[in-house]
């Protein structure tokens, strides 16, 4: 709107400021050409940097922890040294005398077009949303709660908000295209955690980054990126990841439905749709892994040309682990994809079951649908997440902006998204963004360089059988692959939204920063 109200205006300058008859003379397309020109100067307003600083305390494993919550915004600048995107972060850092050695995080989610908002009030900041793992959160007043599992006894937090998402916003000529892209979005992180680094002399602090969703594959992307400048890293944190999009295809590439197997196993056996329900969950979903990968795979792999016979007993052993009656299942073709399943699983009882999370049920209008109309998961928190964000921002962060804070930009930055990326395949019908590559080249020049990979048995938008996958083909030597490590929990794609999950992978990577900056 910005753009559309200054033309006119910048014409109207033209033609009426000065001798009215040299305005007169002036060329009807000289005066255009100066008038784009007068518009693409100042599209947006720069706004300053500022930042609020308070301080907190808060117990971790029974002992105080002080603390300095810095919320403020840093700009980041393009090639000529202008303007482009005016970041928001929450930093959150402890003062234990060794500035050199304490670890610094840098934290964010995903989307694409996400603040990370849901790592800040959820996960390991010093407070947490409070909530009931697979219920959804009840109306307001919500509450917030001190975070005993709070990762500030291992570590600086630095919250980043994505340009275009919650606070953070493009200034002056920047163009949604600069920065809405797999590339375009890591060179802004670049930008923002060399600026964050320096602003703050912590250089020679052990540095990770941490990343949700989307997150992840920012994470693969920038950490080969920030270490190509000569920025070096100690650890990454994936927590429910996506490094290979293939993973989303609707048709014609049978990758996807063989590593979503284990996950709707998982979700059949929480609601008691397992035939014969085995009492543990990880022995159960061994078995249905190890089934994943082989006579599914090669049942898979024939096509058409599968025997009916062998058609009749992959379904039959299908049904037994994710609950689905065998005539469907071959009627499917033996490929069931997500959004059919969360479909069909409980559709004698008019429900469907999370995308993001397969624990919560929903109920949509029409049960005869093939796809559910929602993903009851999301649903179930984002209020309660956006109000305590707002609520704790102005009360114990002194913060607040005139702009309204923007969980997410879906309709603006995911849908213009550019899938592109120059070290991976191109995005099409049947291809999508790899950047498993980038994370092993990040690995093989930086030979210390720990992963940790957090999963949630229930989530079916970044399933973590995927991500074994994945991780599993990078092509990296022995000597270097004994430094990624996996941990799984009882949860969704939000993992800390259980409380036993989040105390359990707190407990995790507490031993995973002590291993990856163990001179702090």
């Amino acid at each position: 709107m910005r753009k559309s109200l200054l033309a006119p205006l910048a014409i109207a300058l033209l033609l009426n400021l000065g001798n009215p008859a040299h305005a007169a003379d002036t060329p009807p397309a000289a005066a255009k050409e100066q008038a784009a020109k007068d518009v693409k100067k100042d599209v947006l307003p720069i706004p300053p940097e500022r930042s609020v600083v308070t301080t907190h305390s808060v117990r971790i494993d029974g002992r105080g922890i002080n603390y300095k919550a810095t919320a403020g915004t840093l700009l980041i600048k393009d090639d000529k040294d202008k303007p482009t995107v005016s970041v928001f972060y929450v930093a959150y850092t402890v003062d234990d005398g060794k500035p050199d050695r304490r670890p610094v995080t840098s934290m964010f989610n995903g989307g694409p077009g996400s603040s990370s908002m849901w790592l800040h009030m959820g996960s390991f900041g010093p407070v947490r949303v409070a909530n009931k793992g697979d219920q959804p959160i009840p109306p307001p007043p919500y509450q917030t709660v001190p975070n005993q599992y709070s990762l500030l006894d291992k570590t600086d937090l630095v919250f980043i908000d994505a340009p275009g998402t919650g606070y953070s916003q493009l200034v002056g000529a920047a163009e949604g295209k600069n920065f809405y892209g797999v590339d375009q979005d890591a060179a802004a992180f670049a930008k923002f955690i060399t600026r964050y680094v320096g602003d703050n002399h912590r250089w020679n602090s052990p540095k990770f980054l941490f990343g949700e969703s989307y997150g992840t594959t920012r994470s693969a992307v920038l950490v080969k990126l920030l270490q190509q400048q000569g920025m070096e890293f100690n650890g990454v944190v994936l927590m429910s990841s996506i490094l290979d999009f293939s993973v989303w295809a609707n048709t014609g590439v049978d990758h996807t439905y063989i590593v979503n197997l284990p996950t709707e196993a998982a979700i059949a056996w929480y609601h008691d749709k397992v035939p014969n329900k085995p009492a543990d969950l990880a022995s159960f979903l061994a078995r249905v892994r190890q089934f994943a990968s082989t006579d599914y795979t090669l049942a898979l792999a024939k096509g058409d040309a599968i025997d009916p016979a062998e058609a009749d007993r992959i379904a039959n052993q299908l049904s037994q682990y994710i609950g689905l009656s065998p005539t469907y299942i071959k009627e499917a073709n033996l490929r069931i994809g997500p959004s059919r399943f969360r479909k069909e699983l409980l559709r004698d009882q008019r429900r469907t079951v999370g995308r993001l999370d397969g624990r919560f049920e929903g109920i949509d209008p029409d049960a005869a649908g093939e796809t559910p109309d929602g993903d009851a998961a999301s649903d179930a928190a984002t209020g309660a997440y956006l109000a305590a964000f707002n609520q704790y921002a102005a009360s114990e962060l002194k913060y607040t902006e005139e702009r309204a804070y923007l969980p997410n930009n879906y309709a603006v930055i995911n849908h213009g998204w550019d899938w592109k990326h120059k070290q991976g395949r191109g995005f099409g019908l049947t291809q999508a963004p790899y950047v498993g590559s980038d994370l092993a080249q990040a690995m093989r020049r930086n030979p210390h360089l720990k992963v940790f990979s957090a999963n949630g048995y229930y989530d079916l938008a970044t399933p973590f059988y995927a991500t074994e996958f994945d991780l599993g083909h990078l092509g990296l030597d022995p000597s270097i692959r004994k430094n990624i490590e996996f941990g799984f929990y009882r949860s969704g794609h939000m993992i800390y939204f259980d409380v036993d999950a989040l105390k359990q992978v707190k407990a995790d990577l507490a031993r995973f920063y002590d291993q990856a900056a163990p001179h702090q």
